[in-house]
């Protein structure tokens, strides 16, 4: 056990949940959504001019209902991402840019994880960042964006000092945060760490009382097994999860596990998860490359809920069963083929800013 795991266990120091901040549920009500430009080809290797679109498509639902801010990296980025958005009818004043350069797409990992008080107070987790257990250096960028928008607004920011990424993580805004044991407890992000340890920092600086683990996430998935792909919140005591109806299909037995082991969770009050099954896309292959497409990578926003489709059989299925669960919001499907090659759709480009 390092020097702060022990001061964090024996209750010293000062955290986001010692002063009472916690990380809201994503349905709560948002101030913004927060995105970092696309301008890495070698994301979508032959393929970025291609996402501009659905990506555009993406801001106009969102912007209908809350502010979307951009990270750029200068004025010429800018312009272009304006003329972008112009061709999907994206409102100019709908959308703020800030001057962050980055080296990547992905702010659900590399953003800033915004935490409130309950008293009007906001402030920022900046955790470590080194790309997915240092898979596509460089990410020096990318690692400061979330001290960068803190400073830009004033905000208090919090430093654990350990790596951790957006997307390993969902909330219920309850004091429960979901996980999986494939991603957070993979060598490539805190070797030092246990179990036990990880989840202290979970509770201390996302302001949480348990921690649940799942176990792997879906194939293809380079990020080791994140969340936000197989299984996530929708209320308090609900959840939506992956599950792969063809018992062939290398996700099935995956999926399956997580399954059983989301029927043996209990909240705190000793209340079981109430689950809802959502069917996974016929298998993405492109360049003989099986892709992480799955319907769990959807963007709550004020309004709407933005779910990644994939030209599928399964494709209303799902939209209609995560209608669901959002009556007071309308869900919108966006084509995902093309983001898709990124190896992450809409909830692995954003993430949001909770209003106060």
């Amino acid at each position: 056990m390092n020097d702060f795991s022990a001061g964090l266990r024996a209750g010293s120091g000062s955290t986001p949940k010692a002063n009472g901040y916690s990380f809201p549920a994503e349905w709560g009500r948002q101030e913004a959504m927060w995105l970092s430009w696309p301008h890495k080809e070698a994301s979508w290797p032959g393929k970025i001019d291609k996402i501009y679109a659905p990506y555009c498509r993406f801001i106009r639902a969102v912007s209908e209902g809350q502010k979307v801010r951009i990270n750029v990296k200068d004025a010429a980025m800018e312009q272009f991402a304006r003329e972008q958005l112009a061709k999907e009818a994206v409102p100019a004043e709908a959308v703020e840019f800030f001057y962050h350069e980055t080296n990547d797409a992905w702010c659900r990992d590399h953003g800033p994880a915004f935490l409130t008080d309950g008293k009007g107070g906001k402030a920022v987790v900046d955790w470590g960042y080194n790309a997915w257990g240092g898979k596509y250096p460089p990410y020096d960028l990318d690692d400061v964006i979330p001290t960068r928008i803190a400073a830009h607004f004033g905000l208090p920011v919090y430093h654990p000092g350990i790596v951790m990424e957006g997307g390993s993580v969902d909330f219920n805004g309850a004091g429960t945060v979901l996980t999986t044991t494939a991603c957070l407890l993979n060598e490539n992000r805190n070797p030092a760490l246990s179990k036990e340890e990880i989840e202290t920092y979970l509770k201390e600086f996302y302001g949480q009382d348990q921690v649940l683990w799942l176990g792997d996430g879906i194939v293809g998935d380079d990020t080791d097994g994140h969340i936000d792909d197989i299984t996530r919140f929708v209320s308090e005591d609900t959840v939506l999860t992956v599950v792969e109806e063809n018992p062939e299909d290398e996700n099935y037995a995956i999926l399956q596990e997580n399954l059983e082991t989301l029927k043996t969770f209990r909240l705190p009050d000793g209340r079981p998860l109430k689950i809802v099954e959502l069917p996974m896309p016929a298998a993405v292959i492109y360049e003989d490359t099986r892709l992480p497409a799955s319907y769990a990578n959807f963007y709550i926003a004020n309004e709407v809920v933005v779910v990644p489709v994939f030209n599928d059989a399964n494709d209303a299925r799902a939209l209609k069963i995560i209608q669901s669960c959002f009556p007071d919001r309308k869900v919108i499907g966006i084509d995902s083929v093309d983001l898709i090659w990124g190896l992450g759709s809409f909830h692995c480009l954003s993430q949001q800013e909770p209003a106060v």
